[in-house]
Order: C-alpha cells, then structure tokens, then sequence
C-alpha cells in the first residue's frame, strides 16, 4: 500500500494544500483512501469534516494526537499524512517509516528555500543506511518567470533532488478547499491551467 508523506519544517509552505489534492486525486481514481493528519492544527482533519457526501469518499486517518500513528486498517489502498511543522524527534522517525514517498512543498523565498535546505539533510540523516522513500520538491506559489522561481530551480539542481512541478499561486485553491473539495473532484475543464500542472506530480506518484 502506497504511503505518501507530505512534510517540510515551515509552516504555510502548502502541506495540507498538497496532502488533501493528492488523496482526492487517488479517491477519484476509485481507490480506497485514507488522509492522516498528525499536524496539531488539525487542517486537513477540518477540511475532511467540509467534504460532501456526494464526492469521491477519503477515510480519516486518526494519526493525531500523542500515540503512536498505527498503520491504516485493512482494505485501504492508498493513505497519504499531512505533517506539523517542525516534526522532530521520535514522531518524525515514525511516520518517516511508513512513507514510500515523501512530496516535500517549498516556497520560492529565502526564508523557505533555507529551512527546506536544513529539512533534506536532517532527512538525510535519518535514512542513513536505512529504506530510503523517493523524495520530490514541489514549487508553491511560482511565478514561472521569476527570479524567485530561477533560485527554487537552481536551489533544487544544488541538493539533487528532482523538482517535480511547479503551482502557480492562484485563490482556487482556497475557494475549493472551504467546500472540502479539491480541482480533481470538479470539472478538469475549469481548472485547465493548474491540472497541467499537477499532472507531472500525478505522474511521479504512479511511478
């Protein structure tokens, strides 16, 4: 079963933007699946409480709070984690664990860029000689013609880590996500320009 941890040390580098996306992605490929959130902000937890019953249907993980984050129950396919930032320590280890892959979301600033930087080694530290999940970088909030966006590319080039595809900052996002939806559960029609986005990331995902 397909694990997919979403993680990075900033908070507001699009964590549960990322998380939720990609596990209405796998539900409306008809896939059992399950959205954990061991972030004590509980984001993506509120947002599954919005979601209409009409909609493709992502189970609760419940991997919050101070135990252990149990592995889901029999019949799930697919689970993805939306993680706190900061995690460290013991937690950190655990769900590192599960993941098959880790979707790290930064930002084209400085300030994100950095945290990000010390975020892959810590990593890198960890999986040391142990299983190693693939890790993708994924850009949020890019201009495409920024200088910003040049220094996300060279500063993914720098740690050898593939830059998956790039969001654009757009207010479609929020406006789904007060509904408990995301673009894969409406018309792909609308949202032409962010699914072509997002089909690079689909794509690393199914690999």
């Amino acid at each position: 079963m397909p694990v997919v941890l979403v993680a990075n040390p900033k908070g507001g580098s699009g964590k549960s933007t990322i998380a939720t996306h990609i596990a209405g992605h796998f539900a409306n490929q008809g896939h059992p699946v399950m959205l954990g959130d061991v972030d004590r902000q509980q984001s993506s937890r509120l947002w599954l409480s919005l979601r209409p019953p009409q909609v493709a249907p992502i189970r609760s993980w419940e991997a919050q709070g101070e135990g252990s984050v149990v592995r889901p129950p029999p019949g799930t396919t697919h689970a993805v984690l939306d993680t706190p930032a900061g995690l460290h320590g013991w937690r950190f280890k655990e769900v590192l664990a599960l993941a098959d892959k880790v979707v790290v979301p930064v930002q084209p600033s400085l300030f994100d860029i950095f945290a990000t930087r010390e975020f892959l080694d810590r990593l890198a530290e960890r999986l040391s000689g142990k299983r190693v999940p693939r890790i993708g970088l994924v850009g949020m909030r890019v201009g495409l013609r920024t200088l910003a966006a040049e220094r996300l590319r060279e500063f993914a080039a720098q740690v050898e880590m593939p830059l998956v595809t790039e969001l654009r900052e757009t207010q479609n996002y929020v406006q789904v996500a007060a509904h408990g939806l995301t673009l894969f559960d409406l018309s792909p029609s609308r949202y032409e320009r962010d699914m072509a986005q997002w089909a690079p990331l689909i794509e690393w995902l199914e690999s």
